[in-house]
């Protein structure tokens, strides 16, 4: 799955260890999702959403398997 949490970090001025403590996740989580090799689980999606002020599907791009 795509997303958008670097785009919207850098918007927010946040580094990865600052967005990984209001997550409450490790430096490494946060690596891990930038580079899509980590789906996030239902809270951690709410929590960045509520963190953006935004809606989970502005972040996460969903691509249907063909």
């Amino acid at each position: 799955m795509k997303n958008n949490i670097k785009e919207f970090r850098l918007q927010a001025d946040f580094s990865q260890d600052q967005l990984a403590e209001k997550l409450e996740v490790s430096r490494q989580t946060i690596i891990s999702l930038e580079k899509g090799r980590y789906n996030p689980s239902i809270t951690l999606a709410f929590k960045l959403a509520r963190l953006f002020k935004c809606q989970i599907e502005d972040i996460f791009i969903y691509e249907e398997e063909v």
